[in-house]
């Protein structure tokens, strides 16, 4: 079980560098198209540079920002509604939380699932991007793993929080 968890950590991790260069690359594009438009403007026209494509890079960037994010801390993304669990044991409630959980694995694996499915259709049919000519299908392989990740990390945190769960509120660390 401690090996679960330590490989979940890191995989989190792993997501957690993503989703941070995904958002760097992200604002790194906004921020030069702002200010190239912005030159622009001010030269009234004389100089005009842009980046190209910048619609699609921040498009893309935000897709993998987001599904690494949710893959990264899946653990602690739960809205607990006191209303419904007021009363209840801090046991029932991490393995009511654990059965939450997995609805992220369905919801993982089925994008997952679809994700891929697209990256083998874009690779036969040779479906690049609108601006850039970039292949679609590695975006979405990309995107398959992450959502992959998000259902492993349910996966695993569901079972910590529903077969491991003590008496205390925690999980039982051997």
């Amino acid at each position: 079980m401690q090996a679960l968890s330590f490989v979940s950590r890191q995989l989190a991790r792993l997501c957690l560098l993503v989703a941070g260069l995904a958002l760097l690359g992200l604002m790194g594009v906004t921020i030069v198209d702002v200010l190239l438009r912005l030159v622009f403007r001010l030269s009234g026209g004389a100089l005009n540079w842009s980046v190209i494509g910048s619609v699609e890079l921040v498009r893309y960037l935000l897709m993998f920002s987001l599904l690494a994010a949710m893959a990264a801390s899946v653990e602690r993304s739960q809205v607990v509604v006191e209303a419904f669990s007021h009363g209840l044991s801090p046991t029932l409630k991490e393995r009511l939380g654990g059965l939450f959980l997995l609805g992220f694995v369905v919801l993982g694996a089925v994008m997952a699932i679809g994700l891929w499915q697209e990256a083998g259709i874009a690779a036969q049919r040779g479906q690049v991007t609108q601006d850039l000519r970039i292949p679609m299908a590695p975006i979405y392989q990309f995107g398959a793993v992450l959502c992959a990740l998000l259902a492993l990390r349910s996966l695993v945190h569901a079972a910590l929080g529903t077969l491991f769960a003590t008496e205390g509120g925690g999980v039982h660390h051997e």
